[in-house]
């Protein structure tokens, strides 16, 4: 006796590619919206403001925006730190602002590190780049073996 291949019929391949075709028109739907689709911010346990300066030997100074004290000098490739702050710089510029206002580097609750561009509203969550990036500039929250005051 032949063996039977089992198949399906018409109509639930039918239905499985209309589900797909629903799924996909929904998901583009959504990233055309420009709805920002992430988790809420947890509160803030740390914020500073931070002034980035490229300085004529290659390096970037980082400095305390309160008080104008350089508190790192970040030297070599840095490639995760100078990649992010090129991105903030790049959104600035294309609108005609300079240096002048100070980043906002937030730690928060949920352990989150953002990295905010006041003059843009442009941010960068830089824990999605793994704990070792988000390292590079959880370090700039440090003052003196203690963090930033909260806001």
């Amino acid at each position: 006796m032949p063996e039977q291949t089992p198949y399906l019929t018409r109509g639930p391949l039918i239905a499985i590619g209309l589900a797909l075709v629903a799924v996909i028109i929904g998901v583009a739907a959504v990233r055309m919206s420009g709805q920002t689709i992430r988790a809420p911010d947890g509160e803030p346990v740390a914020v500073r403001a931070l002034r980035f300066e490229d300085r004529p030997d290659g390096s970037i100074a980082v400095i305390d925006a309160r008080d104008g004290v350089q508190v790192e000098s970040v030297q070599g490739e840095a490639g995760f730190l100078r990649g992010a702050l090129r991105a903030l710089a790049r959104e600035r510029h294309k609108r005609g602002l300079g240096p002048e206002q100070a980043f906002e580097l937030v730690a928060r609750n949920d352990g989150r590190l953002t990295l905010m561009d006041p003059a843009t509203g442009q941010r960068i969550d830089l824990e999605s780049f793994g704990p070792t990036n988000a390292a590079v500039f959880a370090r700039l929250l440090k003052v003196d073996n203690q963090q930033a005051p909260a806001r």
